[in-house]
């Protein structure tokens, strides 16, 4: 009796010093907490890993970023999953800065048809695009207005951001993942266009007939959000481009002078950005509405020698494409009306990703007119990434070449656009050499900066179609979206792939770093559940029920056995 209150005693003893241990842990362990924030992310593609540009810019604020994210109510399975991973992105960034708030709102919630309604138009004025859902009941499916996205404020700011991105033909748990990877870029995006104080200069080149501001509105306006946005002629200035961040060269339509030439090549050797839009091929669709036909003619705008000692060359010629955009076409007559039907246009190519580089990845397919392929050749330390290209059904045509709406009526085989895909962007990055080396110089005054041979470090997209920037008019002669097609209603990823271009030029936060980050879609094999479903029921059955009787059964025994040792 008396071993037995001994140990008692002891084991008590050894209880309050592990409880006082504990406690002493989780004290020493707030404490740490309190002045080292940190979080482990235990999913392999680190899907709550905030990038670093990203946390510097929550530790940044100092007023609270509220976000009123319109995706609540009853959805499809694919959404609702869309709605779960920007909660939980929502809270990751809350988890860094008390000054991120959010609250998720069903648009559809009202007291009447009429209050509902209204509550649609608040949202399509803000910018917020609707999306229609199928929704299936007990016993019939319906359509659902829905508003993929959220409506951002911070002081007196207000804008809009969407969360789905749509692309054109893509399978919808497709659209819905590429959606959820970009979920931290577009809300550090959004953070950062209501929150930044000094914006970085951009400007488009003034001269050489580029893209007048009317035709370049829309995208203007979108990337004055991030930058201050100007245009800027060189005028034999040096320095003309010095406080510009990145430079637009904007469908140029006149020759390059060598002293224009010069004051770019040496803005990019002390390491600045240039986005070059450009048409090596003159091509116009006006000239179909004078003439059956009409000639692509090589451009002359004596810049090839530049891009290729930068690494680039812009080849004379038109690529065709059977993934095509869509133009009206007459193509017969009912009494005195015309006949209008929407035909693919192959000279008019849907191009798409290149690569998973952070400017193009998950991007809605672009339009762009008579476009021309991009070779690369060689240039030593600089590194080269396609962004965009058509598609496998391509046909490459060297110039001339005689471009007619004949072939809308009487299409060429299939079996000729056997040409691969083509590269018509390019991003170039590195230490480019001036093209002026061993080379005579202009008559130019260079002040106190002097030659460049070889510069810092700097990048260059060049696209070879400039009007891959110009955004159409309505019939009342108003901008329209940049990417939206008037004729076909289809929106196509233009604006995004040029605000992403511009933002990876010109970025000095990082925050496109975000836009690399991949969430991969484990989705189950579809064809092996049909295949195997009653063995997959009947594994998930008896298996779960069998495990729970052996190890009652084991403890029935190891009790039993226990018991009777004690008897004896």
């Amino acid at each position: 009796m008396k071993q037995q209150n001994i140990q008692r005693k002891s084991a008590r003893k050894k209880n309050l010093v592990q409880l006082l241990a504990g406690l002493i842990l989780i004290i020493i362990i707030n404490i740490i907490g309190s002045s080292h924030f940190f979080r482990i992310d235990m999913t392999s593609e680190k899907r709550f890993s905030l990038t670093p540009a990203t946390k510097n810019l929550l530790r940044n604020l100092d007023d609270i970023v509220y976000f009123r994210v319109y995706l609540e109510g009853n959805f499809p399975a694919e959404f609702t999953r869309l709605r779960n991973e920007t909660r939980e992105m929502l809270n990751e960034l809350s988890a860094y800065t008390d000054y991120i708030q959010y609250d998720f709102i069903n648009p559809t919630e009202g007291d009447n048809r009429e209050q509902v309604e209204a509550g649609y138009r608040m949202l399509m004025e803000k910018g917020l695009e609707p999306t229609q859902v199928q929704v299936r009941g007990d016993d019939a499916t319906s359509q659902q207005v829905i508003f993929p996205g959220a409506i951002v404020s911070y002081r007196e700011k207000e804008i809009p951001m969407h969360i789905l991105h749509e692309q054109i033909g893509v399978p919808s748990h497709e659209i819905i993942n590429s959606s959820v990877q970009a979920l931290e870029y577009n809300l550090a995006s959004a953070i950062r266009k209501l929150t930044v104080e000094e914006k970085p200069n951009i400007a488009f080149l003034e001269g050489q007939d580029v893209l007048e501001p009317e035709h370049v509105s829309d995208i203007t306006r979108e990337l004055s959000a991030f930058y201050d946005v100007s245009r800027v002629e060189l005028n034999n200035d040096i320095s003309s481009l010095d406080d510009i961040k990145t430079l637009i060269v904007a469908d140029p339509r006149s020759p390059f002078t060598e002293e224009d030439k010069f004051i770019i090549d040496q803005y990019l050797m002390r390491g600045g950005s240039v986005l070059w839009l450009v048409d090596p091929v003159f091509a116009d669709m006006d000239s179909l509405n004078y003439a059956p036909e009409t000639i692509g003619m090589p451009f002359r705008l004596n810049i090839d020698d530049m891009l290729f000692r930068y690494g680039a060359r812009l080849n004379a010629d038109l690529v065709q494409d059977l993934n095509a955009v869509p133009i009206p076409i007459t193509t017969g007559y009912v009494g005195n009306r015309p006949q209008i039907n929407m035909l693919p246009w192959v000279f008019f190519p849907m191009v798409s990703q290149a690569s998973d580089h952070p400017v193009v990845k998950n991007l809605n397919a672009v339009r762009m007119e008579f476009v021309s392929s991009i070779d690369t050749v060689d240039a030593k330390g600089i590194k080269k990434t396609g962004l965009l290209q058509t598609s496998r059904y391509s046909r490459v045509l060297g110039t001339p070449v005689r471009i007619s709406l004949d072939i809308l009526q009487d299409p060429l085989p299939e079996q000729l656009y056997n040409d691969q895909p083509q590269t018509v962007a390019i991003l170039l990055e590195g230490e480019f050499e001036s093209v002026y080396r061993n080379r005579p110089l202009p008559e130019i005054d260079l002040h106190k900066s002097g030659f460049i041979e070889s510069g810092e470090p700097a990048a260059q997209i060049i696209v070879s179609d400039g009007s891959i920037i110009k955004n159409q008019f309505d019939r009342q002669g108003r901008p329209l979206p940049l990417g939206y097609d008037r004729y076909s209603g289809m929106f196509y990823g233009n604006r995004d792939f040029i605000l992403n271009a511009v933002n990876y030029l010109a970025d000095d936060t990082g925050i496109m770093e975000a836009r690399a980050k991949e969430v991969r879609l484990r989705m189950l094999d579809k064809k092996r559940m049909r295949q195997s479903k009653l063995a997959i029921q009947t594994f998930n059955i008896i298996i779960p029920i069998s495990i729970v009787l052996i190890f009652g059964l084991i403890k029935r025994f190891l009790r039993s056995v226990k018991y009777s040792r004690k008897k004896q």
